[in-house]
């Protein structure tokens, strides 16, 4: 039961995740495009943690942490640059 959930929830992520990659090359501006960037690394963390629960396994939750850091600060620097055209002062 564990399992059939799981790859339910694997493809509902991954239908997601396709759609993000639509947005991302339609996107009719920046701000959507970086948008749709920030929700692609949240499905990424996702798919990753259901990977890491079907393994049974916690290495991939370490993973996902790096990830979540990772889009984060790209994202603050995306806004960043969006904003000021510059990222360091």
């Amino acid at each position: 039961m564990l399992e059939t959930s799981l790859m339910i929830a694997t493809a509902m992520v991954m239908v997601s995740l396709v759609l993000n990659v639509w947005r991302l090359f339609r996107g009719p501006d920046k701000p959507d495009r970086i948008l749709a960037l920030d929700t692609m690394y949240i499905n990424s963390i996702a798919l990753i943690l259901l990977f890491g629960l079907f393994m049974g396994t916690a290495i991939y939750f370490e993973a996902a942490l790096m990830i979540a850091m990772l889009g984060f600060v790209s994202t603050a620097a995306l806004c960043k640059y969006l904003l000021r055209g510059d990222i360091i002062e």
